[in-house]
């Protein structure tokens, strides 16, 4: 008897793993960073290499980075809503273009449209990884001090723009 009940307890404890497992969202994986400072960074602009932009510009403002990249699927599907953030909500939005080639990515611009106040070039990620981005696209708000307030992974779609995102926004912007 005891030869089978020890692997079925194991087992069921297993599927109770996987069941908790399923119920997660990956858009809530939790972030160190939160209530923290957002890491400085001063990058070439995807579309004027001779110029950069640096964090450091957008203190005194509330604002979004989204880091997306032109071979993301997702970031695709994501697009017209952060292009609406961008252009019919009175919101900063900077786009950091995660490890993708320039040309790629100023292709997918044109091709998309380019809603962003300002396009940033990480082509080999080492900002990315200073956020803790885990893959594309993910979403900051970055408040008027420079401190992180709040991190999507994965694709905003309209619902959550409007209903966690902007409302954050406007808070952090009074």
């Amino acid at each position: 008897m005891n030869r089978f009940l020890w692997p079925l307890l194991g087992f069921l404890v297993l599927v109770s793993f996987l069941a908790v497992g399923l119920t997660l969202k990956p858009s809530e994986v939790p972030s160190p960073l939160i209530n923290k400072p957002a890491p400085r960074f001063s990058l070439q602009q995807l579309q004027a290499p001779d110029l950069t932009f640096s964090s450091e510009s957008m203190i005194g403002k509330v604002w979004v980075l989204n880091v997306w990249a032109s071979w993301c699927a997702p970031c695709l599907e994501e697009h017209p809503v952060i292009t609406e953030l961008a252009s019919r909500h009175a919101v900063s939005v900077v786009g950091m273009n995660y490890k993708d080639t320039p040309q790629n990515a100023i292709a997918w611009l044109r091709r998309n449209g380019n809603a962003f106040e300002t396009t940033v070039s990480d082509a080999h990620g080492a900002v990315g990884i200073d956020f803790g981005v885990y893959g594309v696209p993910e979403t900051y708000v970055i408040d008027k001090a420079g401190i992180i307030r709040y991190k999507h992974t994965g694709a905003i779609d309209a619902g959550e723009m409007r209903g966690e995102l902007l409302p954050l926004v406007r808070e952090l912007e009074k």
